[in-house]
Order: C-alpha cells, then sequence, then structure tokens
C-alpha cells in the first residue's frame, strides 16, 4: 500500500466519521479485538459496520462489530487507550495494513474533521 493510499483511506476515514458521528470496532466476549504489529499493540477502528463486518474471519469468527458513539470515543477510548500505550489501527483490510496512529493524534485530526464538517 501507497503512502497516497494510506492517507486518501485515512482522510476518507476521517469525513465519514465526522458526518456519522460513529466509530466501529469488532468486540469479542473479552472486549474490543486486538491487532499487534511490529511495533504496537492497536485497537483497529473503521467508518462503517459493512468495513468492521468484512474483517470477522477465521479467528474471529465469533466478533461482531460495534458502534462507539463519537463522543463516547473521544472522552473514554482516547485517553483509556494513550494510558494503556494501545494505539489504533485505521481501517485495516484483509490485504493491507491500515494507518497505525496514537490515539492523541486520531482525536486532534477527528476534531478537525469534524469542524471543517460543520462548516
Amino acid at each position: 500500500m501507497t503512502q497516497q493510499n494510506n492517507e486518501q483511506d485515512y482522510n476518507a476515514f476521517l469525513s465519514a466519521v465526522a458526518n456519522q458521528k460513529e466509530v466501529w470496532i469488532l468486540t469479542d466476549q473479552h472486549g474490543s479485538v486486538m491487532l499487534n504489529t511490529d511495533d504496537e499493540d492497536c485497537v483497529p477502528v473503521w467508518a462503517s459496520e459493512a468495513e468492521a463486518a468484512a474483517w470477522i474471519s477465521d479467528e474471529w469468527n465469533d466478533c461482531e462489530p460495534e458502534a462507539i458513539p463519537l463522543k463516547v470515543w473521544q472522552h473514554r477510548w482516547t485517553a483509556g487507550l494513550e494510558e494503556d500505550e494501545f494505539c489504533v489501527v485505521v481501517s485495516p483490510k484483509e490485504d493491507q495494513d491500515g494507518l497505525v496512529i496514537h490515539p492523541e493524534d486520531l482525536d486532534a485530526d477527528l476534531r478537525k474533521a469534524i469542524k471543517k464538517a460543520n462548516a
């Protein structure tokens, strides 16, 4: 995946989340699923239920998409992920890794996207 594609996917994610006011995760009986990169432990997030559901396969067959209202994400999840030293991986796809970002950076970009959507 090229840097340009990553940037386009990220911008599309920000725009969709700012307009829909929700972030989608996958959960199982233990809570939110995690992905591990070489360097980081991450929570994967998507802009839609369909994108999150597309990730369900094999070891994640018992997972379900769950919407997190944007305000809840910003007020609870961002701080919690930072505190636990987790990153966020934005819109991973089966054949692509997605963009790994720190929760506070994602929050700042979401706030900008919300301002732009409300302008």
